[in-house]
């Protein structure tokens, strides 16, 4: 006994020994060496002088005090150049990450769990388009292209392994052989197709609507997906002469389809690789949306426009844009820049910004451009598809995947008429129906049509052409006035923008563009069938026709993916718009606003966290009886509360937590398990008319069949389980509760912060953040009542653009503009974008040199 409690002890003695030892390699590593040493190996240089080949002159390049620079060039080629080497020096990795996505070769860094990602993009063949794309820009066009690129090329020449950046030492203990190639024009161009894809519209929602057509009537799917609320605003209000049909009811919209088990269990596995998709871009979710509205001189303080935008996109690390200057100095004819902004690293130019004479902004309209097509296949054939009761040979390519680690993958491309066949990448679509359902075949009888023994599914998008959208933001950053801005905007053919305008003389305005379909039949809800010529494409809306307004009467614009035509426009967009809560929120704001709005206001107005969801159930939910005295108390911090959601406030975490179990008490028992309620403005639309019902069926819990519950039962349920949860998860004092200590914004790296391995998130991912806002609200950090209360989506910027003296402009955007993890620019943003902080948007170059933080030279 004695020497077996020696022994134990010895040992104990030893693996305490082993794991000090592991845990003192593992604080040298993690806390000391790579954040003192190996990471500080890729900070660039932005002080004294670089000498380049290449440069024609000698260009200046002074960061400010956010480490944001401003470029000054004597040529266009030397100003893109510039540009190319501080994206490089900033955020190669990011730019090296997004060209493999837009490329579809993941799989060379990142080895075989990116093979079924790579066979899905290499379907979509962006690399092609981006190819026919080149070969049609104009020549000035391709020369700011190949400038760029030669500035991204000169930093590579002279930077590799982790003094290129830090991923790259992290990447080459797992793939030693990867190496980054030169950057390339086409590299550019691919990520116009990336998110072109990211802002693709109702996909999740046709996709949505099949799967629930599986389990629920067609009417019940409809009052899922109300019509957009006619007491919310458009963003243009001329009424055109022509009136659009109302939508046709569901079920005349070959809803059979999509009613069959083999079929349902093949949209369901295509919507689990779409979410993948999502994932790996950063994108998706209910309520994804932007923000975006102008005042005329009539409303401001200073007698000129004031413009505001803040575009949401996916929480992500580094941020997507990347804010910088760009200025021909002088600018001529033959150097015609000088703009500010928001880039993105890889792409030439502003995206969204304001030059000398003019300002814009974006939010995304999300028309519906992308049809899903049933392809008959020739069961004895499965390269030849049926058109019109003929077989046809479907377009075949092949693509070979290069996989780190292992042996290259050969994938065949099916092409039909209508686009790629996604029903072999994109997910384990199956191309045939499985002959052994039992359900399928007494279902085609039921419905009296023949569903497809052997099917694919195919895609048209409007993005599979080629466009020029590039084309358009340059002429953006070159326009003086309106008419060149709105003839830049017909080349802005995907992803469609709702591009809004203002300019130095006073104007405001908003155009519409993009290659909107015109459809034979069917409204782009549902998948539709494939063999006929019934579904087809006629042609695009023509760009004459597309909503636009110039100074329009109201003084102000306001679009947050709102309806954007009068009810009465003769074609159609999209039956999926938002909802319009986050619009009508801003147009109160506006008109019960102070007679001259200044830039003080905006800020208020960016930063405001009202839910509109409370103008409807807080009346309600005062009234219901509850079952005790803690939960009356609780209540009571309702009373008087103003519906923001701040981070501080116990009231709004205890709204979000009731809203949160109200959607699973009223439509999880009703819905399939995987396809649970998520929030957002759809959902907001939803209960806003079914509170009006109080024995609507929706109340009924269906795990209760002894019982039939209605609105006021479900409400008391939904209010008892909230303060339950939050007694749970943040202690019985309701007055210490807050909103923010549930609701955080971890920025993930989109690489190794999504490992799973700690220590490896740890040197890149920041947060949590405790934040304020939430879903359908103004300030748009959305969270999905499916996941939890922490943010999935943000207002990635946040922009405000003083027309009467542009040096008075602020913004800020959300992590900061190094790429570099523990770089003083890698999170230093974070603050103040949760706080609603501004810094500011330096223009004079003046006051550009009296900010300035460092100062570089590139020379020939």
């Amino acid at each position: 006994m004695h020497t077996l409690r020696r022994g134990l002890t010895v040992t104990g003695i030893i693996v305490l020994i082993l794991a000090l030892i592991l845990l003192g390699i593992y604080l040298f590593l993690f806390r000391v060496y790579i954040p003192n040493n190996l990471a500080k190996q890729s900070f660039p240089q932005t002080e004294g002088k670089i000498e380049l080949a290449g440069l024609d002159q000698a260009v200046d390049i002074y960061r400010d005090t956010m480490g944001i620079p401003h470029i000054y060039a004597a040529t266009l080629h030397d100003l893109f150049f510039a540009q190319g080497y501080v994206h490089a020096q900033d955020r190669f990795w990011q730019m090296d990450f997004w060209r493999h996505i837009g490329s579809g070769r993941l799989a060379e860094m990142f080895g075989e769990s990116q093979v079924q990602t790579d066979a899905f993009l290499r379907t979509l063949g962006w690399r092609y388009l981006a190819e026919q794309e080149y070969e049609r820009l104009s020549e000035e066009s391709k020369a700011i292209l190949n400038a760029y690129s030669e500035g991204v090329n000169a930093y590579l020449n002279d930077h590799q392994g982790a003094a290129l950046s830090l991923e790259y030492a992290i990447l080459g203990i797992l793939n030693r052989t990867y190496t980054p190639e030169p950057w390339r024009p086409l590299h550019t161009l691919t990520w116009a197709k990336v998110m072109a894809w990211d802002l693709a519209g109702n996909l999740d929602e046709e996709i949505e609507r099949a799967i629930l057509l599986g389990s629920l009537s067609p009417d019940e799917v409809t009052e899922l997906y109300p019509p957009y609320p006619e007491d919310h605003p458009s963003i243009v209000q001329v009424s055109s002469e022509t009136a659009q049909a109302e939508p046709a009811p569901l079920v005349e919209l070959d809803a059979h389809w999509w009613q069959a088990t083999a079929v349902q269990s093949a949209v369901q596995r295509s919507q689990a690789n779409l979410q993948a998709l999502h994932s790996l871009l950063g994108s998706g979710g209910n309520g994804f949306g932007s923000n975006s509205w102008v005042v005329g001189g009539s409303r401001s303080s200073t007698g000129k426009p004031i413009l505001v935008n803040d575009p949401h996109l996916g929480i992500q690390m580094p941020s997507i844009w990347y804010q910088i200057a760009l200025h021909c100095r002088p600018k001529s004819a033959a150097c015609p820049f000088e703009v500010a902004g928001f880039s993105f690293a890889g792409v030439p130019g502003v995206i969204i910004g304001h030059n000398d004479r003019i300002a814009w902004g974006f939010t995304n309209v999300g028309p519906d451009v992308i049809d899903l097509y049933i392809e008959k296949v020739n069961p004895q054939n499965p390269y030849q598809y049926e058109v019109n009761g003929q077989w046809v040979n479907f377009e075949l390519r092949t693509e070979v995947i290069q996989v780190s680690g292992s042996q290259p993958v050969t994938v065949t491309v099916r092409i039909s008429r209508h686009g790629p066949v996604i029903s072999d990448t994109y997910g384990p679509l199956k191309d045939e129906i499985d002959e052994k359902d039992k359900d399928a075949q007494p279902f085609r009888q039921k419905a009296g049509i023949e569903l497809p023994e052997s099917y694919a599914i195919a895609m048209r998008w409007t993005a599979l052409e080629p466009t020029l959208v590039f084309e358009a933001i340059w002429g953006f950053n070159q326009a003086k006035n309106w008419l060149e801005f709105r003839q830049a905007a017909r080349a802005f053919a995907v992803p469609a923008q709702n591009l809004l305008y203002a300019d130095v003389d006073g104007n405001i305005g908003y155009q519409m563009p993009g290659n909107i379909p015109i459809r034979a039949k069917g409204d782009g809800r549902l998948p539709v069938p494939g063999w006929t010529d019934d579904y087809e494409w006629t042609g695009y809306i023509p760009f004459e026709e597309l909503p636009y307004t110039l100074n329009p009467p109201q003084g102000y614009i306001v679009t947050a993916n709102n309806r954007v035509p009068p009810p009465n426009y003769p074609y159609l967009i999209t039956t999926d718009w938002d909802y319009g809560f986050r619009a009508q929120r801003i147009v109160d704001l506006i008109e019960k606003g102070p007679g001259k709005i200044d830039l003080a206001y905006m800020q208020k107005m960016q930063g405001d966290s009202y839910d509109a969801s409370t103008a409807y159930l807080l009346p309600l939910l005062m009234q219901i009886p509850l079952e005790d005295t803690y939960q009356q108390n609780a209540r009571q911090l309702l009373q008087n509360w103003n519906g923001q959601a701040t981070l501080d406030s116990p009231v709004a975490a205890l709204y979000a937590a009731f809203w949160k179990h109200l959607l699973f008490l009223t439509f999880g028992d009703d819905l399939p398990s995987d396809q649970p309620p998520k929030g957002g403005d759809r959902y907001f639309e939803v209960l806003r008319q079914i509170v009006q019902q109080p024995e609507s069926r929706w109340w009924d819990d269906q795990t209760t069949p002894d019982q039939v519950e209605n609105r006021d039962a479900i409400l008391q349920r939904a209010f008892a389980e909230a303060v339950k949860e939050l007694q749970k998860t943040l202690g019985n004092d309701p007055l210490a509760w807050r909103w923010g200590d549930l609701h955080t914004a971890t920025f993930r790296h989109a690489t190794f912060g999504q490992s799973g391995i700690a220590p490896l998130e740890a040197l890149f991912n920041r947060g949590p953040f405790p934040s304020s806002g939430g879903t359908s609200i103004v300030n748009a950090t959305g969270w999905d009542t499916s996941l939890g209360y922490f943010v999935i989506w943000v207002p990635s910027m946040r922009m405000i653009v003083d027309l009467s003296d542009l040096n008075n402009s602020l913004t800020v955007h959300t992590t900061g503009q190094s790429g570099h993890a523990f770089h003083p620019h890698y999170i230093d943003m974070a603050d103040l974008w949760r706080t609603i902080q501004y810094y500011p948007m330096w223009w004079k170059e003046e006051a550009v040199m009296q900010n300035m933080e460092s100062h570089l030279q590139l020379a020939p």
